[in-house]
Parts: C-alpha cells; structure tokens; sequence
C-alpha cells in the first residue's frame, strides 16, 4: 500500500477514534453507508442527459460529486480496514482476474459479460 494511502487511512482512524465512532463503523454498518453514499453519488446525475451533466460539472457541480466520490472512498477504505483486505492488493488481483475473463479479442469494444463473450 502506498504512504499516502496508509497516511489517509491512519487520519481517518484517529478522527474517529477522537470522535468515539468505532461503535458504529461494524462491517454491516460500512457496507450499508458505501451504498448510501454511492446512491448520493448516483443523485448528482439522476434525470440528466449527458449535455446537462457536463454542464452541471461544468458550472460547479464537480464540487459535490467530488464529496460524495471521497465519502465513498473513505466508507470502503474503513471497511477494508476493518475486516483486513488490503484494497490496494485486492483492486490489483480484480485487475488481473478481469484480464483473463475479458481477453481484448474477445471483449474489445463490446458490453457482454464475460460469459456471453
């Protein structure tokens, strides 16, 4: 894992250790809020065409999507941590598993699922 992650991780357990909230981070709980907060995401572009997305990036929506992105980061970063997955390591082995399950000649250009390829 890299230092700035491992710096971002240690920052978020010392906030919520000062804050006495390791009570209600339980892995369910971290599960419950990534999902929630990813929905918050999916909120900033609900009804929008794609021309009224990239204006509302545009004329300052990136601001809020750049929130709910890193309260999503931080959710799964905690839950990572709590149940003792290295993310870093387990993003790199999704990697490699998705190379062989999509190989380019069969999945270049194409939104089939790996077993309809």
């Amino acid at each position: 894992m890299g230092r700035d992650l491992q710096d971002i991780i240690d920052s978020l357990l010392e906030f919520r250790r000062e804050r006495d909230w390791e009570q209600f981070h339980r892995p369910k709980d971290l599960a419950i809020s990534i999902v929630l907060e990813a929905a918050e995401l999916l909120e900033e572009f609900q009804w929008k065409t794609d021309e009224e997305v990239r204006k509302y990036l545009a004329g300052g929506g990136l601001g809020p999507v750049r929130e709910e992105l890193a309260d999503v980061v931080i959710y799964l970063l905690l839950m990572s941590h709590a149940i003792g997955i290295a993310l870093v390591a387990a993003v790199k082995d999704k990697i490699r598993k998705n190379e062989e399950k999509y190989p380019v000649s069969k999945a270049k250009g194409s939104a089939k699922k790996y077993d309809k390829l």
